[in-house]
């Protein structure tokens, strides 16, 4: 029988580890990260973009497309209206972000579509008729 060894850490080499380990992720909270989570999927028709924004207004959303850049942008107007409040602590916030994407020359521009809906930014961008991949069943002789 082979005996094995090895040296287990101790708690303090295991904390060292771990903040090495660790130290250079992003801590996710509302005050570290100035952009939101984005998915992107794509579909035979539409390349899709839902951005996870909840607590926004659509009206402060700005969408603009400029050389084949699309940006996704968020002004926040933050009011600080207390009407008799002393917080101990405020977690809930809204920054302002930009988030920019270079669009393919696959994408039909002139039809990009956006609505927000329960907290997520909904993007649309339709694939221009050339580059759709539409099924094909192909018959045997």
């Amino acid at each position: 029988m082979t005996t094995l060894k090895f040296n287990q850490p101790t708690l303090k080499t295991l904390d060292s580890f771990l903040d090495n380990l660790l130290g250079d992720l992003p801590v996710a909270n509302n005050h570290s990260l100035n952009f939101p989570a984005v998915n992107i999927y794509e579909t035979n028709e539409d390349f899709l973009l839902e951005f996870n924004v909840p607590g926004r207004k659509k009206e402060d959303f700005k969408i603009t497309i400029d050389k084949n850049i699309l940006s996704v942008a968020f002004e926040s107007k933050e009011e600080n209206k207390q009407e008799g409040k002393q917080y101990i602590k405020r977690e809930f916030a809204t920054q302002s972000f930009n988030r920019s994407f270079t669009l393919d020359e696959k994408i039909n521009a002139e039809s990009i579509d956006a609505k927000y809906e329960n907290g997520i930014l909904y993007l649309t961008l339709p694939k221009k008729e050339e580059v759709k991949v539409l099924p094909k069943e192909i018959s045997v002789k």
